[in-house]
């Protein structure tokens, strides 16, 4: 019985710790103790000795000193103080009147809105919080499909886990031991092709079932011209403007003289000349009353401004290598700061509460990344991570059969954990494997990312539905608005809601494998040295023009021999040197250079090589 427990401790200690968690136990209190409980048993049982436990203090302070994790407070921060700023109503309201006037418009413009405040708050819960509490009575009124309504406001909300700036990003990057800058421009591209998907499944819907998402009657649009005009011509004009004008950027300062340029910086840039552009364009309309511009023109572009510019701020300092990822949340959180100011909604009750809530999230991260220490100590201690490795190793289909049954283990384990859960527990069995087998470990962690999404939409554990819940209305209520009393929001209704996105982001994950480019194109390519055109010369020295040139250098040849792993050639009798007489000879000894009054090499079949 010993000898059969000590063979499978490993296995037995991932399968208590999945029993502690399904009975309900906090998941940092469950790691600590699983990990705790099996140090002592593998103590006991010879396999491990007592001073691995006193390991544990060093663990501990090393989570403290983790630069990386600065990132989460400061984001966090940023968001709540954002979620009651007013951005986000000013943002629905008005891009609700753009995309008004077409059926689904609604729908279209929670996309539009959750894709803009994931990018500038990184949080779920204050984008579904927000865009519940301001879309959904409104898509009711109008008569929007309920579960349509619920879901598209729900997935929106989880944009922002991988749209940066995410906080998922920030995790897998510890995790992984990956540069958070290089995980945020992986992610920018898939992020903006799932927010496209959203509006495919929109599009289909309004040809399907039209009357499940209606556009908006007339006398909801708010934003009319004099003359009953939409005003949306004047916008589409200024928008191929812009667009015009950044695409003559792009292809001008870019494709033909920066060629080499990674594709992140290039949108980052691109996007601040078209925001530029459209606000001079607003300004000077505004200031000169030139009359050029519709009113929702000129609302929209000053509307769009501040979420833009704390973008800029955020991901184009990063991106662009001005800013660490900590360096640009500190300064996101003082931009959102000086927007709520500007607003004149920062209050110190308000200022308490998102310290408050702040303080609470990076508590939990790190008392859940505290006991994911205490565990992986044990668990590697009983050699857990070679029985890890050498089951998804030996699966069949090699590198493609292990990313299948990983993202298939991250879906259905998404069901019960949240992603800060399964970030701490399984990416780092997971990660040391995919490395192994060749697998790009910023490729896997935004690949990972999308399928983590699911964790907040799946019924019936999903986070992003309890958002929504808690801001759906339980009980009738007469609209003030039209005087009708609408029915509540059911929870089935919510369930139900969220399949078909579900499934668009399980869509998201086919496309990442299929199309490894969607990550690695935003991903600036790293020069890689050929170390068999290694050259040694050094300036100064007699014995070539401009520094060190002499035929068949020992020495550089040594040193290639040995970065490549080669064996050292047997030495013929004809040879005139080791490879150390030659150095000492190529640095320029004096004493040999009086005594042959600076000549080269006395072989006179030696030649000088030719510059590689």
């Amino acid at each position: 019985m010993t000898a059969l427990l000590i063979e499978n401790i490993a296995p037995l200690m991932f399968g208590a710790l999945v029993v502690v968690l399904l009975l309900g136990y906090p998941v940092a209190f469950s790691l600590g103790a699983v990990g705790l409980g099996f140090g002592f048993l593998g103590i006991e049982l010879g396999l491990l000795r007592p001073q691995l436990l006193q390991a544990l203090p060093e663990r501990i302070f090393g989570v403290m000193a983790n630069d990386t994790l600065l990132a989460v407070p400061f984001f966090t921060f940023m968001g709540l103080i954002l979620e009651r700023s007013g951005m986000a109503e000013d943002l629905l309201e008005t891009i609700g009147q753009v995309f008004g006037p077409i059926r689904g418009g609604l729908a279209f413009a929670v996309v539009f809105v959750g894709a803009l405040l994931a990018a500038t708050t990184g949080v779920v819960a204050a984008s579904v919080m927000a865009m519940g509490l301001i879309s959904l009575p409104i898509m009711l009124r109008y008569g929007y499909d309920r579960r349509l309504a619920t879901g598209i406001i729900a997935a929106s909300g989880t944009l922002a886990q991988i749209i940066p700036p995410s906080l998922v990003l920030i995790i897998m990057a510890d995790q992984l031991g990956k540069s958070v800058g290089d995980m945020y421009a992986g992610a920018f591209l898939p992020g903006f092709v799932l927010t496209a998907l959203y509006a495919t499944y929109v599009i289909g819907v309004t040809v399907v079932r039209p009357s499940w998402a209606p556009a908006l009657p007339l006398e909801a649009r708010t934003m009319l011209e004099p003359n009953g005009a939409s005003g949306n011509r004047s916008l589409l004009v200024l928008t191929a403007c812009t667009a015009s004008v950044a695409t003559a950027f792009w292809q001008i300062y870019y494709d033909r003289y920066h060629p080499e340029t990674a594709t992140d910086e290039r949108l980052v840039i691109t996007m601040l000349v078209g925001i530029g552009v459209a606000f001079t364009a607003a300004v000077a309309n505004k200031a000169l009353k030139l009359g050029l511009l519709s009113r929702i023109a000129e609302r929209v572009t000053f509307v769009l401004i501040p979420p833009l510019t704390l973008i800029f701020l955020v991901l184009g300092t990063i991106f662009l290598g001005v800013a660490t990822p900590t360096e640009g949340g500190a300064m996101g959180a003082t931009g959102a700061l000086i927007m709520a100011i500007s607003r004149r909604r920062l209050s110190l009750s308000l200022l308490k509460q998102a310290m408050n809530a702040t303080a609470k999230l990076s508590t939990f991260v790190v008392f859940i990344l505290i006991g994911a220490r205490i565990f992986s100590l044990t668990f590697y201690g009983v050699n857990g991570h070679v029985w890890v490795e050498h089951l998804l190793t030996s699966l069949p289909g090699g590198q493609m059969g292990f990313l299948i049954a990983v993202n298939l283990l991250i879906f259905v384990l998404a069901f019960f954990l949240d992603f800060f859960e399964l970030a701490f527990i399984i990416i780092p069995l997971v990660g040391p494997v995919a490395e192994k087998l060749g697998v790009d470990l910023i490729w896997f962690g935004v690949l990972l990312s999308v399928n983590m999404q699911t964790s907040f939409m799946h019924p019936p554990f999903g986070f992003a539905l309890f958002y929504l819940r808690s801001v759906a209305a339980a009980k009738p209520y007469v609209d003030r608005v039209t005087g009708r009393t609408i029915a509540p929001v059911t929870t089935a209704q919510i369930y139900w809601g969220s399949v078909p996105f579900v499934l668009i982001q399980v869509l998201m994950v086919g496309l990442i494998l299929s199309f490894p480019d969607l990550v690695s194109g935003g991903i600036a390519k790293k020069e890689k040295i050929d170390t068999r055109s290694l050259h040694i010369q050094i300036p100064g020295s007699k014995g070539g023009e401009g520094g060190v040139n002499f035929e068949q250098d020992d020495a550089t040849k040594a040193l290639e021999r040995a970065l490549r792993g080669e064996p050292e050639p047997a030495k013929s009798a004809g040879d005139e040197d080791d490879a150390a007489k030659a150095l000492e000879r190529a640095l320029g000894d004096k004493n040999d250079d009086d005594k042959t009054g600076g000549k080269e090499s006395a072989d006179p079949g030696e030649q000088k090589p030719e510059q590689q």
